[in-house]
């Protein structure tokens, strides 16, 4: 475990972070090495991080080094982002647009109240 919110997301331990609390948004965030687009996340993660609501939890994980996660969440690019709450899929982003727009997204899915 890298943090309490953030977590190295693997094919042994995905589905029990997604099983997280009703409340709970769970991130799964695909990268990869050698990844422009994810090095600009990496550049900005430690700001995001700081400012997570604290319902959320980041799962990290390899897209390269796991290639059947990124398969089963259809991803096509990364960083991708898989958002889930109450163990249901809410939807993805498929790109990184920048701070504040992924801020805003997360902050509006964290304080969404869970699907019944």
């Amino acid at each position: 475990m890298v943090s309490e919110q953030l977590v190295i997301g693997t094919p042994e331990t995905l589905d029990a972070h997604l099983a997280g609390p009703d409340d709970q948004l769970v991130v799964v965030y695909f990268w990869g090495p050698q990844c422009p687009n994810c090095e600009v996340f990496a550049k900005d993660l430690p700001q995001l991080l700081e400012a997570l609501p604290k319902n959320v939890k980041l799962v990290k994980t390899n897209a390269y080094e796991h290639p059947d996660l990124a398969r089963r969440f259809a991803l096509f690019g990364i960083p991708g982002f898989v958002l889930f709450k109450g163990g249901k899929k809410l939807g993805m982003m498929r790109q990184y647009y920048g701070r504040d727009y992924w801020q805003a997204v997360i902050d509006e899915k964290a304080a969404d109240t869970p699907a019944a």
